[in-house]
């Protein structure tokens, strides 16, 4: 039996009297890779932000190992040590250097020494190809380069589910490529993650789950094959089309 990591049940945000996330259900079991596609404004990222915390849905329950984390009381900087995430711009704090940017986390929630946190960090920034920038700060750096020490960032703390908010978009296209390879890499090491992403092939390659988004609820999920050659829904088969025709 798969180990069902994350369960997310009726779940549904407002901002004021827009609605974007609508009665919202799908699971995540141990080493799914699940791109959650859509047009821009879709809900997308707003879903990767409830799963967060990092906005509280209004209503809905979102079950970590049957623990409902929405719910009163719960502790979210535990829980987002297990839940990590990689933003679309990077979120790296400007002020330090690269191993530091990887080490502080460790050391403050996960309370790790400094020196077990920054042998961690170095094993990850070698793993994303960053080890020779160690010293360097975000400013200095290229984008996809600071994506990849975002990456080991969130690697170093051990999730169990990594969650990236359209990792790519922001990137010159030259850059896209090395992020993505990054991104393939651990997908093939049995991380799990949940992946908001406009890169069509990546999503098709790569995942074990496609979700297809449109104003604010899942139109359709299923595998790659399903959702890209067989989908069952007209806005899914629209949305693709300019995919297969691009």
């Amino acid at each position: 039996m798969e180990q069902q990591i994350l369960q997310v049940k009726h779940l549904s945000k407002s901002f004021g009297k827009q609605e974007v996330l609508r009665d919202i259900d799908f699971t995540v079991s141990k080493g799914d890779v699940i791109s959650i596609c859509g047009k821009s404004g879709s809900g997308k990222s707003t879903l990767l932000r409830c799963i967060n915390l990092l906005e509280t849905p209004n209503s809905g329950e979102i079950l970590f190992h049957g623990t409902n984390m929405a719910g009163k009381g719960a502790n979210a900087a535990s829980y987002r040590a297990k839940v990590g995430m990689v933003f679309q711009s990077f979120n790296l704090f400007n002020n330090m250097t690269v191993l530091e940017n990887c080490i502080v986390g460790q050391v403050k929630v996960l309370k790790r020494s400094r020196e077990e946190a920054q042998k961690h960090a170095m094993e990850f920034l070698g793993k994303v190809g960053m080890a020779p920038y160690i010293n360097a700060r975000p400013r200095q750096i290229s984008g996809g380069q600071k994506q990849r020490v975002a990456i080991a960032r969130a690697l170093a703390m051990d999730p169990e589910i990594l969650l990236f908010d359209e990792p790519t978009s922001a990137l010159d296209p030259e850059m896209v490529g090395e992020v993505l390879s990054v991104m393939r890499t651990i997908a093939s090491e049995g991380m799990t993650m949940l992946v908001v992403t406009h890169e069509m092939a990546f999503a098709r390659d790569v995942s074990n789950r496609v979700v297809f988004m449109a104003d604010g609820v899942i139109c359709e999920q299923g595998t790659p094959e399903q959702i890209f050659y067989a989908p069952k829904q007209e806005r899914t088969k629209e949305f693709l089309s300019r995919f297969h025709n691009g």
